[in-house]
């Protein structure tokens, strides 16, 4: 994957020359910072459709581990990384909070792939975005997300979320963009991987 244009593109209207488009899903529980990570690597202004939490997200939304947040997703959020003068990389972060998982269906339509953020605070939060890419047959890797001190290793991760082998499961701080691109990175080799796999296996 090449890395991201320079500062001067960004806000730069969508290459007139790009062809062909890439779509990848960034998915979490509420507050992991799927919202961060578009915005960190993006290299357009993101298109974000966070609102102020309110009132009205009391006792529905629990925001325990994530006091200092004050906004919250409530669509998707949208990100772009051109990848060369044919080739763009959409990113779409999905809302974490349940009341708006009704929306995940649509988002996962046409996706090459998918980012599951997770925070080691509240790995469970992360079952249902595994149960849908599972059932969408969406490859997928984990990133742990360390805006906190881990409580728990990448063997624990992988461990307590059920993972075959063959998943990647790495680090990453998702509010620095060389760590953010890295995760894409994984992504774009693990993928390249299994459709090396599967065109092996086709010709046999």
């Amino acid at each position: 994957m090449h890395s991201r244009t320079s500062d001067s593109a960004v806000d730069a209207p969508l290459r007139e020359s790009a062809s062909d488009g890439l779509k990848i899903v960034i998915v979490g529980g509420f507050g992991v910072g799927k919202t961060t990570m578009v915005q960190s690597v993006s290299e357009i202004r993101p298109l974000s459709t966070e609102e102020t939490m309110t009132q009205a997200g009391i006792g529905i939304d629990d925001a325990s581990f994530v006091q200092h947040k004050t906004t919250t997703t409530v669509a998707f959020d949208f990100g772009r990384i051109s990848l060369d003068e044919q080739m763009v990389l959409y990113l779409f972060g999905a809302p974490g909070q349940e009341r708006f998982w009704f929306l995940w269906d649509r988002l996962f339509s046409g996706t090459l792939g998918a980012v599951v953020l997770v925070d080691t605070n509240r790995l469970a939060d992360s079952w249902y975005a595994l149960d849908r890419l599972e059932h969408h047959g969406t490859p997928f890797i984990v990133a742990r997300n360390n805006f906190t001190e881990p409580q728990h290793t990448l063997e624990e991760v992988r461990e307590a979320l059920d993972l075959p082998p063959e998943v990647p499961v790495i680090d990453c701080d998702a509010r620095t963009r060389d760590s953010s691109k890295n995760v894409l990175v994984t992504l774009a080799r693990y993928l390249y991987s299994l459709s090396a796999t599967s065109a092996v296996g086709s010709t046999v």
